[in-house]
């Protein structure tokens, strides 16, 4: 994405469900006007994994030779939560944007066995994008959204939504000690805006962005966001230097 210049740290970006990081180019381009900060987007199998072999499939690709900061978005929380609670060398903080570390929807859990009978494949355009991008469901932004889906078997996503369903990364999270900010927005139809609060008990001190956006926040909203998170970054390396 961008040229390394080492200045600050590494941006790593988990993405969401559709999990192919085909959805960060918005963000790192506002990110790249806004400040000179490199990222590292890491796409995910596509194959039906749980969260503990995601985990390592990610912990092996992540820098070995400069510091770095995670920024997990929505199904990636609960990754983002085990590296903070065991953090690799170089992880600087965490970033969760609209996001989780357990089940946001608990009264959805006990229908998870009923997921063979979603139809992923050919899922109403309406619900998709009331549920993700509204109001901001602009025909680019569908597109986007429509072409990564189109990149992930509905197997797959049978068991990322499962996987959500069944998660409880609490405990392991607030054993963590990295900074967090939280992305929190306004518009989410996902994920309560009552989550946010979740994890600013679990990590005292964490920030949290509010941002007038829908639950794909970074796609939506991708100045704003990159203003809150370049904010946060550069905090950390102005605090590394003074100490």
């Amino acid at each position: 994405m961008t040229t390394p210049t080492h200045a600050s740290p590494l941006l790593v970006l988990l993405p969401g469900m559709d999990g192919t990081a085909r959805l960060f180019d918005r963000f790192d381009a506002a990110l790249r006007a806004q400040a000179a900060i490199d990222t590292l987007a890491i796409a995910y199998p596509a194959a039906p994994l749980d969260y503990a072999a995601l985990e390592a499939f990610v912990r092996e690709r992540l820098p070995q030779d400069r510091p770095f900061v995670v920024l997990a978005e929505s199904f990636s929380g609960p990754l983002g939560a085990a590296l903070r609670a065991d953090p690799p060398p170089g992880m600087r903080a965490l970033i969760l944007c609209c996001s989780f570390v357990r089940n946001p929807r608990p009264m959805l859990a006990p229908l998870r066995h009923l997921l063979g009978l979603v139809p992923f494949g050919p899922m109403p355009g309406f619900a998709l994008r009331q549920a993700l991008l509204a109001p901001c469901a602009t025909p680019q932004l569908q597109a986007e959204l429509a072409a990564a889906l189109a990149q992930v078997p509905p197997s797959v996503l049978r068991q990322r939504l499962r996987a959500v369903l069944e998660t409880d990364a609490s405990r392991s999270f607030a054993r963590g000690s990295l900074p967090v900010l939280y992305l929190r927005a306004r518009h989410d139809r996902l994920v309560p805006p009552a989550n946010a609060l979740q994890i600013l008990r679990l990590a005292p001190g964490a920030q949290l962005a509010d941002i007038a956006a829908p639950h794909m926040l970074l796609q939506a909203a991708p100045e704003a966001a990159a203003v809150a998170v370049a904010a946060f970054v550069n905090a950390l390396s102005a605090a590394q230097v003074s100490a």
